[in-house]
């Protein structure tokens, strides 16, 4: 149905080619015959010219010279004419090549006209057994089907990116998260070291405050035995 469609469509962008084309060619057979008209009036005025001038040449009785002058102004004159002529006759030339290539492309858009035309009766007979009012009404419908799809497609690529971001920054994420837990381990490990050498210090310390403790206490024994030593002595 889709394939018709766009088949139907080309036919309707086919026939407003052809009826353009048949206006072209209308119009180029105009210019045409009109130009064919100005250059027989051209050649018609040329030969009265000519006449007038042998007319004038014969009962003038002028000078040699007038005469040659004259004769001249008229060789000028028909040289003048003669360029305009092969002017209009290349233009003539042109015009008839591309009426030639109008028709031939006249033909070739009636040529598919005529294939087309079994899909216009296809879509009279959908447009009869359905809920469409004219050819037009389906054609509408298509276009807003096609522009649904396509927005429809946009939208999905648009999903599957924002996705794939989505699992690029779940995935950055992640990295940085397990390089995170993995620092706070070695840190905790680290941390543990320093607590188990914070406890032998701690040990170590506790030990000689003890050595120290009893090394104060035999001091103080003796300092206080010397100290009753010197006041039994000063009695």
């Amino acid at each position: 149905e889709e394939d018709s469609t766009n088949s139907f469509i080309c036919l309707l962008k086919k026939r407003k080619e052809m009826r353009l084309m048949d206006q072209v060619v209308e119009e180029t057979e105009e210019a045409f015959t009109k130009r064919m008209e100005a250059l027989a009036e051209q050649w018609r005025e040329l030969h009265a010219r000519r006449a007038q001038l042998k007319a004038h040449v014969v009962t003038s009785g002028t000078t040699v010279k007038e005469n040659e002058r004259l004769r001249t102004q008229a060789l000028k004159k028909a040289r003048e004419e003669k360029e305009e002529n092969s002017r209009k006759e290349s233009e003539l030339l042109r015009a008839r090549r591309e009426l030639e290539s109008l028709r031939k492309r006249h033909q070739e858009l009636s040529k598919k006209l005529l294939r087309y035309s079994l899909f216009k009766r296809y879509l009279e007979d959908v447009v009869e057994n359905s809920q469409f009012r004219d050819v037009e009404d389906i054609i509408t419908y298509y276009k807003a089907l096609v522009r649904t799809r396509k927005d429809l497609l946009q939208s999905q690529w648009w999903n599957r990116q924002l996705l794939e971001q989505g699992k690029v920054l779940q995935q950055q994420i992640r990295a940085e998260n397990e390089a995170e837990i993995l620092q706070c381990k070695n840190e905790l490990v680290q941390l543990k070291e320093s607590l188990e050498q914070a406890q032998r210090n701690i040990g170590q310390w506790e030990d000689r405050w003890a050595e120290v403790q009893d090394r104060a206490a035999r001091k103080a024994t003796e300092l206080k035995s010397l100290s009753m030593a010197i006041h039994s002595l000063f009695q």
